[in-house]
């Protein structure tokens, strides 16, 4: 499958007196769309070429990635395998790893990284050729594919004849801030800001990632290349007290914003990035700008909170 493009529109709304526009990665055309299905591309280009007759990842029972990559691996007749913490509650993500036909083997988040290297010595010693993804498709693959992204922005800059001063989104495992970073960095657009608002990690352990992420791309295409560590703005503090916790605030912001936009958000990534980004706004006394936000997915996760709302 080739990679496709998709739309930005501006939101009806001003915030801020700040004209906002919003990427819809949500609307990409695999399994729900999001920034998990663009970086499965890459992976499964790979995957096809190379004859693979397994693939193994990991994620947490709220994971958008692996629902991608069961739902790609069952489209292929590929056995999936997934790595999950056993601490993790029934999703509409989890279900459809299980509807899609993928092993779930549950372990202590302690022993992750054990579970997976003795699934992968076992495939290899039952006589498989398994493909291994890491969590979240961190890597360069999912990297390159926001870098992408990033000229997919340009291409709408030119198009739209709009210039944006900052571009926003919801930073996880961080190869998608990395892709973004690496797309500014080679295009020289050295005064536009991407912030990436932390879901779950701390600043010194989120930025450490992301740049490091962002460094070996940029070797792996140009030796020559040098990142400023000042492009690598992660901010971590909009995280609510972790990975998948919401709150009240949380809640009216992602109500308000489907009344207001008819845009559905959700709590674990992007209705926490959305209220982290306005409050950044307001926060830096910025008004009067040209901001991007990436809507990276997650509509499962959506209906898990609507399914919660008592009322």
């Amino acid at each position: 499958m080739k990679n496709s493009k998709t739309i930005i529109q501006k939101l009806r709304n001003n915030y801020l007196d700040n004209n906002v526009y919003i990427k819809r990665d949500d609307l990409y055309p695999v399994s729900f769309g999001g920034n998990k299905a663009r970086k499965a591309i890459n992976f499964f280009r790979e995957i096809d070429e190379g004859h693979y007759d397994c693939v193994l990842t990991y994620g947490s029972s709220s994971s958008n990635h692996c629902r991608v990559i069961a739902n790609m691996c069952a489209s292929r007749g590929l056995p999936c395998y997934i790595i999950s913490p056993d601490e993790g509650e029934t999703t509409y993500n989890s279900k459809m790893f299980e509807w899609f036909g993928a092993k779930i083997i549950k372990c202590n988040i302690s022993k992750v990284k054990e579970t997976i290297n003795y699934t992968l010595n076992h495939l290899q010693e039952k006589g498989g050729t398994p493909y291994f993804i890491q969590g979240g498709g961190h890597g360069d693959l999912g990297t390159k594919a926001y870098v992408e992204v990033y000229n997919e922005i340009i291409d709408y800059e030119s198009e739209a004849g709009v210039q944006f001063d900052y571009i926003f989104h919801a930073s996880g495992t961080g190869t998608t801030q990395a892709g973004l970073i690496c797309g500014k960095h080679l295009n020289r657009d050295y005064d536009r800001k991407i912030v990436g608002i932390s879901i779950a990690r701390n600043h010194s352990r989120g930025k450490q990632i992301i740049q490091e992420s962002a460094e070996n791309y940029l070797q792996s295409v140009d030796s020559s290349t040098l990142l400023n560590k000042k492009e690598v703005i992660f901010d971590d503090s909009f995280t609510m007290g972790g990975y998948g916790i919401t709150n009240e605030e949380i809640e009216y912001n992602i109500k308000d914003i489907l009344f207001k936009e008819g845009l559905p958000l959700d709590p674990t990534y992007t209705g926490k990035a959305f209220l982290g980004m306005i409050k950044y706004l307001d926060r830096e006394s910025l008004f009067n700008k040209n901001v991007l936000f990436i809507h990276t997915g997650g509509t499962p996760l959506f209906f898990d909170f609507l399914k919660g709302m008592k009322n």
